[in-house]
């Protein structure tokens, strides 16, 4: 009987013993500095920690690497003078590796591609009433430009110095500094919609900049970072990384009250964006994300506010964005993203007519965009979320400028979506 008793006692400590290996090893993998990366989304923006990021995870020896992908081939229709069609892919693939340093530190460096260049010709693809860059020397209206090859390529390096205080350093030659929400490619709550936003150039337009340092502490719920970066707009060649000096500057202030919420304040200066516009800008943005679980995905939606001062016109302009994505089932989506923009360089490519509206109107318009779409996914590939869905948008605009818009243009996409599935 003491024998059995003997054996039954060692059984339990050895049961015992792995279990605490086990935790110890997960504790390993899952150190406050590891944990404060896995979170991050563009540069050091982050989603709500409870948003469930759609990523692969495997290691490599030593190495915990994270994949993932997205890609829309899309086919657009818009009325009006103005409108176009076509058919085009936006498309984008990330992955990091990471590394322990130390008991308390991480190292991660992070490559993001996109074949946008090559899928999106003539170096646009229509959008009414967007604007910012150039393509060919002329400024793109009514149309989006395509991202870079490398929209990012970035290190961080994080280490707990303190009880619930994390210090990320972060350098970037292709980067996202530390101004706006988190950039729309990487929102929750835009992962079903293939088009940007029209505020994109209010918010989030330097979610691809370069020379990026980023310096920023954590404490518990709040964030506080600064970043120094290249103020100038990527150039019109999307194959190749430009360089230039460090003359632009921001600041963001996170809080996150709970693991379902996600709040920003940022403020910046970026020395001369646009290289056929004068002077500088200034940026302030607001925004608040929320998630929650439903249906085996998620419900997100975004609250996002920026406003732009241009030191050559002296103009103040605001942009409000509502977006969301909302699972009716685990296969059905609904979408939305309603905007107001105040857009003054909708005649930025045909200057006699921009001068005879800006000594009438002042050349500022307030545009109207709303945004309502679905999506149903299907069982197409094992390794890939597949879905097909469509998106209806229409405008509101003042008078002025409803002759050159045909009246009251709308606007259409169908689409095919694809993403990395991650491991269930």
């Amino acid at each position: 009987m003491q024998r059995r008793t003997q054996f039954v006692a060692l059984g339990l400590l050895a049961v015992l013993s792995i279990r605490l290996a086990a935790a110890q090893d997960q504790m390993e993998d899952t150190d406050p500095a590891s944990m404060y990366l896995m979170n991050l989304a563009s540069g050091t923006s982050q989603n709500p920690p409870g948003w469930p990021m759609p990523m692969l995870m495997t290691h490599f020896g030593n190495w915990s690497t994270m994949f993932m992908g997205l890609a829309f081939l899309s086919d657009v229709q818009q009325s009006g003078p103005r409108g176009g069609d076509k058919l085009y892919s936006t498309n984008w693939l990330m992955a990091s590796a990471q590394h322990r340093v130390g008991s308390n530190g991480a190292f991660e460096a992070v490559l993001m591609l996109s074949l946008e260049p090559a899928t999106i010709t003539d170096r646009r693809y229509p959008l009414l009433f967007q604007t910012g860059e150039t393509a060919y020397g002329v400024p793109l209206v009514d149309a989006q430009h395509p991202h870079n090859f490398i929209m990012a390529l970035g290190f961080h390096y994080t280490r707990q110095i303190a009880e619930g205080t994390t210090l990320d350093l972060y350098f970037a030659p292709v980067g996202d500094p530390a101004l706006g929400p988190v950039a729309f490619p990487h929102r929750g709550s835009a992962m079903e919609i293939p088009e940007a936003p029209i505020s994109h150039h209010w918010q989030d337009s330097t979610h691809i900049s370069d020379e990026v340092v980023t310096a920023g502490v954590a404490y518990k719920k709040v964030k506080l970072e600064a970043s120094g970066f290249y103020g100038s707009e990527p150039g019109e060649n999307r194959w190749t990384v430009q360089t230039g000096p460090i003359n632009s500057w921001s600041t963001r202030l996170w809080f996150f009250p709970e693991k379902y919420w996600a709040a920003q304040l940022s403020f910046g200066r970026i020395a001369h964006p646009d290289v056929l516009e004068p002077g500088d800008q200034t940026r302030i943005t607001a925004s608040v994300e929320y998630t929650r679980p439903m249906h085996g995905a998620s419900w997100t939606s975004s609250l996002v506010w920026g406003r732009v001062h241009s030191t050559a016109t002296f103009r103040n302009s605001n942009s409000y964005l509502a977006e969301s994505v909302l699972p009716v089932s685990k296969r059905n989506f609904i979408t939305g993203r309603f905007e107001l923009v105040d857009k003054d360089d909708l005649f930025a490519g045909q200057p006699a007519l921009q001068n005879d509206l800006d000594s009438i109107y002042d050349s500022t318009f307030r545009i109207g965009a709303y945004t309502a779409g679905y999506t149903r996914d299907i069982d197409l590939l094992r390794y890939v979320e597949t879905g097909i869905g469509a998106n209806f948008t229409a405008y509101t605009l003042p008078a002025a400028i409803l002759p050159y818009y045909g009246g009251r243009p709308v606007g259409g996409n169908v689409f095919v979506r694809f993403r990395l599935r991650p491991h269930e």
